[in-house]
């Protein structure tokens, strides 16, 4: 007994050196979603494919590209993985891709149709069902996987154009009424969520975006929406990102900085980046109330 007690510090200080010495594991994070996730209509589609895991095989970098290049410039050790859809709901990424995600994550982003429901724009009933059979199946590979729901932005074709589900409303509304859906799931769930919506009207109102892309183009702000202005722009899509990885990681995009490589990349002014990470900003601190 003595020669185990006298040995026992030498034991534990070489146990300590080991497990310094080791490397720590990559926090995992699956992205589930659909274009507003893998960036259609935009060249982040594929930016930085080739450091994430497309599970669909279909080299798509997108939102979870970019917050993957946001992790590696913080120097956080982030595995980034994304099975994205287009045009799918939280309901059928589950019916038919339920063996592509049914794993051990640590993180897990979901975004769901950008009404809700297809057939019934704006009812969040089926999101709240979806939501919470999704966090199911996680937690039963991970009791302590962590949840975050993204509430999307308002669709400038189902508001400024003539007999659409917010046609008339200000541009706040949809993003609003989309929230308030995603807060019920996020309650139902246990999760977090990542108020882009609110984001981009947070981008509007500081002046940094444009708030009406039918109205003709405004050079001095940044227009959020593709072509169709229904998808978001690189810029739109930017700010998706940046509003999910300050949501997940807790880290300030402030932080990045104006010479951030992904926008550099893409093409953006330094006065752009910081605006957008000003934003993402302000609708983190204040839970999208920027944005209401």
């Amino acid at each position: 007994m003595r020669f185990l007690l006298s040995a026992a510090p030498t034991l534990v200080a070489a146990t300590l050196l080991a497990a310094a010495a080791a490397p720590a594991a990559a926090e995992t994070i699956l992205f589930v979603g659909n274009s507003f996730t893998f960036g259609a209509n935009a060249p982040v589609r594929v930016l930085n494919a080739d450091r994430v895991t497309d599970l669909n095989g279909e080299r798509i970098g997108g939102v979870p590209g970019l917050f993957k290049r946001f992790a590696d410039a913080a120097g956080l050790d982030w595995q980034v993985s994304l099975e994205t859809s287009p045009g799918k709901t939280l309901g059928w990424h589950l019916a038919e891709r339920r063996a592509l995600i049914d794993r051990g994550w640590d993180h897990v982003v979901l975004q769901e149709y950008s009404t809700l429901d297809p057939e019934r724009p704006g009812d969040g009933n089926a999101t709240v069902t979806n939501a919470q059979r999704l966090a199911d199946l996680f937690r039963a590979r991970n009791r302590s996987v962590a949840i975050t729901l993204v509430s999307t932005w308002t669709r400038p074709d189902l508001t400024f154009l003539p007999g659409k589900r917010w046609s008339g409303a200000p541009v706040a509304v949809m993003a609003n009424d989309l929230r308030r859906a995603i807060d019920r799931a996020a309650a139902r769930t246990r999760a977090d969520v990542a108020p882009v919506g609110q984001a981009f009207t947070c981008a509007i109102r500081s002046g940094a975006a444009d708030a009406n892309p039918y109205d003709g183009t405004d050079y001095t702000r940044v227009p959020l929406w593709s072509y169709d202005n229904y998808h978001a722009s690189s810029y739109g899509y930017y700010l998706e990102a940046l509003v999910i990885f300050a949501r997940v990681t807790g880290t300030d995009p402030l932080t990045l900085g104006a010479a951030e490589g992904a926008a550099a990349d893409l093409g953006f002014s330094n006065e752009e980046t910081v605006a957008l990470q000003q934003a993402a900003h302000d609708a983190i601190a204040t839970d999208g109330g920027c944005g209401r």
